[in-house]
């Protein structure tokens, strides 16, 4: 029986022995799987497949569940004010980070090399600043799901990525 609803060939969907790999690691309470690693799962396409919809909304489901006990064991570690002042830092950090000019919010990939798209990336931070500041609207999953087009000599991957991560860590913590 299916995970997963499956989509029909010659549709694309994520590979169903990948999948399950990945669900039965989950599942079976591995303790090294982390909100992150869950956040960065990634799957094979194959014909056919899980629907990609499905196993997304149900990564996001997990990797909140995931991120909630992590809190939970950070808190019993350092306690709540602490834990609190950690995410108040990172997100100074994020916000820090948006607030900076238009064009000038990240590093430059290297040349002759693409990147994210400048524009794309500054209006998304213009979205992230608006939630920070006047509480404009802004969640998870637009945070997990946004996309940017490639751009040679664009921002640095690497570096809007982590900051996303950074985000997405301080909206669980917030939850």
């Amino acid at each position: 029986m299916a995970t997963f609803p499956l989509i029909s060939a010659p549709a694309r969907g994520y590979n169903v022995d990948a999948v399950d790999a990945f669900i039965a690691r989950a599942q079976a309470g591995d303790s090294t799987l982390t909100s992150s690693d869950i956040r960065w799962a990634s799957f094979p396409i194959s014909k056919g497949g899980y629907s990609i919809v499905d196993v997304d909304a149900a990564l996001e489901r997990l990797e909140d569940t995931v991120a909630e006990h992590e809190l939970q064991e950070r808190v019993k570690t350092v306690g709540m004010d602490e834990s609190n002042a950690d995410a108040r830092a990172i997100a100074q950090d994020v916000l820090n980070r948006v607030a900076r000019a238009p064009r000038k919010r990240f590093r430059r990939a290297p040349i002759f090399t693409y990147g994210y798209h400048r524009a794309d990336v500054d209006e998304f931070a213009d979205t992230i600043r608006a939630f920070y500041n006047d509480g404009g609207n802004l969640t998870r999953t637009d945070v997990r799901t946004v996309s940017f087009r490639p751009q040679l000599g664009g921002y640095d991957e690497a570096q809007v990525d982590f900051v996303l991560d950074e985000l997405l860590r301080v909206m669980l913590a917030a939850r």
